[in-house]
């Protein structure tokens, strides 16, 4: 299952908006995090 949610990222005192994608898999006790995170 894949879960999408806006989130916030910060740069010195500046926010800015970010997507952050997730998937989960039966079974799998354990997180990998890949990518950058994309001004949208």
């Amino acid at each position: 299952m894949v879960s999408k949610i806006m989130s916030i990222g910060l740069k010195g005192v500046e926010g800015y908006r970010v997507q952050v994608e997730v998937q989960t898999v039966e079974g799998i006790d354990a997180f990998l995090i890949v990518g950058c995170p994309m001004r949208l």
